[in-house]
């Protein structure tokens, strides 16, 4: 271990708990779990979600407070209790003790979930703009009630919802712990230096990322053929999860999955449509991409395996301290107080970076309390590591923004989680640029455009997939070997001749979990939404800086008080029309130009 893996700190959770096992930690999740069984009294005291609420009359609107403001209070407690838990095992997944807390707190969130399917049922049957005009807290929540009034509509009876909601620990949970379970523990026998190993399937994945091709190859081959001992059961498990999302959405009323998924992430089908259409627009701009990826590698055509090979060269070494300087001196370039939280978040120690046995893979930012979040990162001393540093910040100074707000108005949804973060990393990625010498410029622009590949061609090919694979098990199950076929179609489709055509993924399908979610149906196409939303903003902060910071904190902190397309008209921003996705991807375009002139000097 070198000296700058020594020095990476550890975030700092003393200021919630001294520890799991102290009586301050003992005393709130007492507090926690009896604030929920007060909400049962509440409920059941209001007759919530049993009968109609009627006109908001005085009583009506008072229950509506108290609901509102316990319901709050409620969730917070448990927030705060689950991240504090949750980061005890993202980074020692060997504790028992935060394990089974961990365990414990999921029973008591399914209890919360029950209450929020009777609330939802209740508000369904309010006026609730003759509640939202009597009562200033019920228009502070406003965007939360009209939204649990539409989404009431395709409730099943409470009984149905209250057994689904009991079920699904054992049913589409259940299902997604066996994916988690049986694929982290795959080992794989791949030749490295003349011998077989046995590694983890996530570390033959990883050798994608060698820069020797034949070890990528090997990798990639032996992952290959590792993967059908476990396609038995995980073809049973997506398809026992896709039915019963199928058959749960029905019960509700929404015509697809995919109608439900929109309405939770608070986007219509006319901006899906528009943003797809100019998705596939771009896919020659991507193959264009591709192609000269494959020129740069001195390859003919690039294979699966050689999407993620490393173009260029980082000969910079970013030390914790170097990579802690330039994110504050870069978000400073853009403001005072973004540059000042990301100096707290350092010095407060919310980060915790060190690589170590039993911490989880990549990266991640969470909430923890009041305006506090903490930052995961597995940091490597590399412009790759202070990238993902700056975009788990960007996932803090969204969360900062929205800390003055309640729980209920924190809804915010996938499509704009990755709105601060896309910003964040952007304004680090292009202060890079302007430092870097050749090399160092081709490292940073293929690794940015490989994500962005990623998150355009390859998520439009998982959307493809998953849709007709709801499409398919309407009908019936599906084979492995089905289930192989249709990923290879949608690879084929999205990735054109950008790839070799013989040299795909089929197994995608078993890789990702988020197809082994019952609530994570279609969670591809939002980080698409991500990616060229936060472009988009970025392109009109360059275009008129002051007028763009006088409107950006305050709509980060309404991310959950408002639908997409009422916050991007702040600013001008028209997404259910081609014109504005396509406006982001000519960012791309750009920098895919910029990529060829690189490679072709």
């Amino acid at each position: 271990m070198t000296d700058t893996a020594v020095a990476l700190p550890h975030w700092d959770m003393t200021v919630v708990f001294p520890n799991l096992e102290s009586p301050e930690f003992q005393h709130a999740y007492e507090q926690a779990i009896q604030e929920i069984s007060d909400l049962t009294d509440l409920f059941d005291a209001h007759q919530i979600g049993q009968q109609p609420a009627g006109a908001p009359t005085p009583e009506v609107v008072a229950t509506a407070e108290a609901i509102i403001r316990r319901f709050n209070g409620a969730l917070e407690g448990f927030q705060i209790l689950g991240s504090y838990v949750e980061e005890y095992v993202a980074t020692d997944s060997r504790n028992d003790l935060a394990q089974a807390k961990l365990s414990e707190l999921e029973g008591q969130g399914v209890r919360l979930w029950q209450f929020g399917t009777r609330l939802t049922a209740w508000v369904g049957s309010l006026d609730v703009e003759a509640l939202i005009a009597a009562s200033p807290l019920a228009g502070d929540h406003a965007y939360w009630l009209r939204h649990a009034h539409a989404e009431a509509e395709h409730l099943m009876s409470p009984a149905e919802e209250a057994l689904a909601a009991e079920l699904h620990l054992a049913a589409g949970a259940a299902w997604g712990k066996l994916h988690s379970n049986l694929t982290s523990q795959l080992m794989v026998p791949v030749e490295l230096d003349g011998e077989i190993q046995h590694l983890p399937m996530s570390a033959v994945r990883n050798l994608a990322y060698e820069a020797d091709r034949d070890l990528r190859r090997r990798g990639y081959e032996a992952e290959l053929r590792t993967w059908p001992e476990a396609a038995l059961p995980l073809a049973a498990a997506i398809n026992s999860i896709k039915a019963e999302t199928n058959t749960l959405t029905a019960r509700r009323g929404w015509e697809t999955p995919l109608a439900a998924a929109l309405f939770d992430n608070h986007i219509d089908r006319q901006t899906l449509d528009a943003m797809l259409d100019a998705a596939r627009e771009a896919l020659p701009d991507f193959r264009r991409y591709l192609k000269t990826k494959a020129r740069a590698l001195g390859l003919p055509a690039l294979a699966w395996y050689d999407l993620f090979a490393p173009v260029g060269e980082s000969g910079r070494v970013w030390t914790w301290p170097e990579a802690e300087e330039f994110i504050v001196t870069q978000f400073g370039a853009y403001s005072d107080r973004l540059a000042r939280f990301a100096a707290r978040a350092f010095r407060e120690r919310w980060i915790d970076a060190e690589p170590r046995p039993g911490k989880s893979d990549g990266g991640f930012c969470m909430p923890l309390w009041k305006d506090e979040s903490r930052v995961l990162v597995n940091y490597t001393p590399a412009y790759d590591g202070v990238s993902t540093l700056a975009h788990e910040l960007g996932h803090a100074y969204h969360n900062l923004n929205e800390a003055r707000r309640t729980m209920l108005q924190r809804g915010t949804p996938m499509t704009l989680a990755e709105t601060a973060s896309i910003f964040c990393e952007t304004i680090v990625r292009e202060a890079a640029l302007t430092r870097a010498d050749r090399a160092e410029q081709l490292y940073i622009l293929e690794a940015s455009l490989q994500a962005a590949c990623q998150t355009v061609v390859d998520i439009l090919s998982r959307f493809l997939f998953e849709q007709r694979l709801f499409a398919k098990r309407r009908e019936r199950e599906l084979s492995t070997d089905e289930l192989n076929a249709l990923m290879l179609d949608a690879q084929r489709e999205t990735y054109g001749d950008g790839l070799d055509p013989d040299v795909l993924h089929p197994y995608m399908w078993a890789v990702k979990g988020h197809y082994y979610s019952t609530g994570g149906q279609f969670y591809n196409y939002p980080y698409m939404f991500g990616l060229l939303f936060g472009l988009g903003l970025y392109a009109r902060y360059r275009q008129d800086p002051e007028a763009f910071k006088a409107g950006y904190d305050d709509l980060l902190a309404s991310t959950g008080m408002a639908d997409a397309a009422t916050l991007a008209a702040r600013f001008g921003i028209d997404i259910a029309t081609p014109a504005f996705w396509r406006a982001s991807f000519d960012l791309l375009r750009a920098d895919i130009d910029r990529f060829e002139a690189l490679v072709d000097q």
